[in-house]
């Protein structure tokens, strides 16, 4: 088992607010460089990979089960244990109104076994797919992927044997809420799900804006009055056609099960689960 006592969820819900103080400081100049520098490694290729599986977005076609079960689901039942954290820190760290903050995000892999009973509940695959069918029902966004600075959060070891699934709310989540500051050499690790795309109806846009005040990157915006939606800033999350009032913003797919296969072969390429 790790040494973190029952009392380190108490310490990162202090420590938490300062990765988006850091996220933002790196646009300071001087500081920002030295910021990035230190942290370089962390943000790696190698350690540093998610995706958010849009499973709640407005998707053409309709895809949502098909991506819960072909990414989630198989990674869980694929997996050799699986853990859950007691409690989110982005939702503590800001005291979460909208969703719970207790039983937050999946751990999978052979040195989740490692993990404190203190910190976090030892679970079986039946266990973990419930929990993950009810976050979704919620309305949270699954992030999946390789995040190097849990194995330091939760005291596992550095081996490349632990995927973070985490249900993400637009309101806490520290990734959703400073990616757009990060650095241009991090912003890479972020990967939009293969063949996703926002279309924008401009027969059904009535340009109110709340698009563009609910981007998180920033991605879309106004011009000449048109709604013009940028790719390359875009990470998938699918935010933009939940908050539609009109319903003119969908994700298109191209090809779902290309999709799937993708994210499940860049997962295993960097971790292994099983």
């Amino acid at each position: 088992m790790s040494w973190r006592p029952n009392w380190w969820l108490g310490v990162l819900r202090i420590y938490w607010p300062l990765n988006n103080l850091a996220a933002r400081a790196t646009n300071i100049p001087v500081i920002g460089g030295i910021i990035t520098r230190i942290t370089s490694p962390l943000f790696s290729d190698k350690n540093f990979n998610i995706t958010y599986i849009p499973i709640n977005a407005n998707i053409e076609p309709a895809a949502s089960e098909v991506l819960n079960r072909g990414i989630i689901e198989q990674l869980i039942r694929r997996s050799a244990h699986r853990v859950i954290i007691k409690k989110c820190s982005c939702r503590d760290s800001k005291g979460c109104k909208n969703y719970p903050v207790e039983d937050s995000c999946m751990l999978l892999g052979y040195d989740t076994g490692f993990i404190s009973p203190g910190i976090a509940e030892h679970i079986s695959i039946e266990e973990a797919v419930s929990h993950m069918n009810s976050r979704i029902g919620m309305g949270l966004v699954p992030m999946t992927g390789r995040v190097r600075m849990d194995d330091f959060y939760y005291g596992v070891p550095n081996r490349g044997r632990m995927l973070t699934i985490c249900f993400c709310c637009p309101c806490c989540c520290t990734i959703l809420n400073s990616a757009r500051y990060f650095p241009e050499k991090f912003r890479p690790g972020i990967v939009k799900l293969r063949g996703t795309e926002v279309v924008i109806d401009g027969n059904k846009c009535k340009k109110c804006g709340t698009c563009m005040d609910s981007c998180f990157m920033k991605a879309i915006s106004y011009i000449n009055g048109t709604i013009v939606h940028d790719d390359e800033k875009c990470i998938g999350c699918g935010r933009c056609t939940v908050v539609c009032p009109e319903k003119a913003s969908v994700m298109a797919i191209d090809d779902v099960n290309k999709a799937v296969d993708e994210i499940l072969g860049r997962i295993k390429h960097r971790i292994n689960v099983e």
